[in-house]
């Protein structure tokens, strides 16, 4: 979250401090931006907020705002490197599961990548450091890959109303695995439940770098995905539904800020997620906007990447879809920082 701030200079919210290691910032890389063609780019693929539906109007204000002044990017190591950054929407994206690659590819224009090179390239990225962590850092990694696909179903219902845990079904065993739950259903048990006890007993769950590498691998494709995704979802009560990828739905892994992180160390750039909040996060219009990082494993050597999340509460829950912002990069500026409307 950077410092948001007014004509006058208010400060309303702190910075994130960053820990991550950088190396000597090449000042090419602002330079070498091409002003013109990134003109030409949002002229003709940027639109304006009003025209972004799902928000609301203390959200297009804020944001109508943020593109006007534009926000100030710092090197965090190199002083005096700074650039400023007008950032426009960037069109719609398809909700399919690979929202998060599309709208970086989009978002940083690159035409010799599609999303799913992304999504592929974002794995390698992970399985190569994750291999290369020490036990401390892989166990705090699965420790949060558990938290979010395998959670533990006697806590967190203060925060959550439906938790999900997911699984990996090989595409090869969903005969087998069908006839299995059929022999539970016929023995007088419930579809559902006889589905939870077959995909719990014979399906690999998500729980660590290791299966999160090939859950963030699947991106929906019936021929080139090995697994199909189990998403068992539960109320405090107990199981609510199992989806299983049936009927030519074949969902993709969304993706998630440990594949965000990953993204940003493979092309060492930092990417922050624009959050837009509406009414119901309780939340004034000066702070309903949000610039959360994330910063690459090691170095920094490209401008930032920004992508749109729409949030839909204070969690944010539900706002797993992100869009792209093109993001205008000005010269590197002296002018007081009260004149733009964010510092990062």
């Amino acid at each position: 979250m950077g410092k948001l701030l007014c004509d006058d200079s208010t400060s309303v919210a702190d910075a994130f401090q960053t820990s991550s290691p950088t190396v000597p910032w090449r000042a090419a890389a602002l330079e070498d931006v091409d002003l013109v063609d990134q003109a030409t780019t949002i002229a003709t693929t940027a639109g304006t907020w009003e025209d972004v539906m799902g928000l609301e109007e203390q959200q297009r204000r804020h944001l109508t705002k943020l593109e006007a002044k534009g926000v100030l990017w710092k090197h965090p190591k190199e002083h005096g490197s700074s650039v400023v950054f007008r950032l426009s929407h960037g069109g719609d994206v398809s909700a399919d599961g690979n929202c998060l690659f599309t709208a970086s590819q989009r978002a940083m224009a690159a035409r010799e990548v599609d999303a799913r090179d992304l999504r592929r390239r974002t794995v390698k990225r992970f399985l190569e450091d994750f291999r290369s962590a020490n036990e401390e850092e892989r166990e705090a990694t699965n420790e949060a890959i558990r938290n979010m696909y395998s959670p533990d179903l006697r806590s967190g219902w203060g925060v959550h109303v439906v938790q999900e845990v997911k699984l990996l079904a090989k595409k090869e065993d969903r005969v087998a695995l069908d006839s299995a739950i059929d022999v539970l259903v016929q023995l007088g048990m419930q579809r559902e439940m006889a589905a939870e006890s077959i995909y719990k007993e014979r399906c690999i769950p998500v729980n660590d770098g290791w299966s999160w590498a090939k859950y963030m691998s699947v991106s929906g494709s019936p021929d080139d995905d090995e697994y199909d995704i189990i998403t068992l979802q539960y109320t405090e009560e107990g199981l609510l539904s199992v989806d299983e990828s049936r009927e030519g739905y074949h969902g993709a892994a969304f993706g998630d800020d440990i594949a965000i992180e990953s993204l940003a160390t493979e092309f060492k750039r930092e990417i922050y997620v624009v959050q837009a909040h509406g009414s119901d996060a309780m939340v004034d219009e000066d702070n309903c906007v949000f610039f959360l990082p994330h910063r690459p494993r090691s170095e920094i050597c490209e401008p930032p990447l920004f992508l749109f999340m729409k949030g839909t509460g204070w969690c944010g829950a539900g706002a797993d879809h992100y869009e792209p912002l093109i993001a205008h990069a000005s010269s590197p500026i002296s002018q007081s920082p009260g004149k733009v409307a964010l510092v990062l």
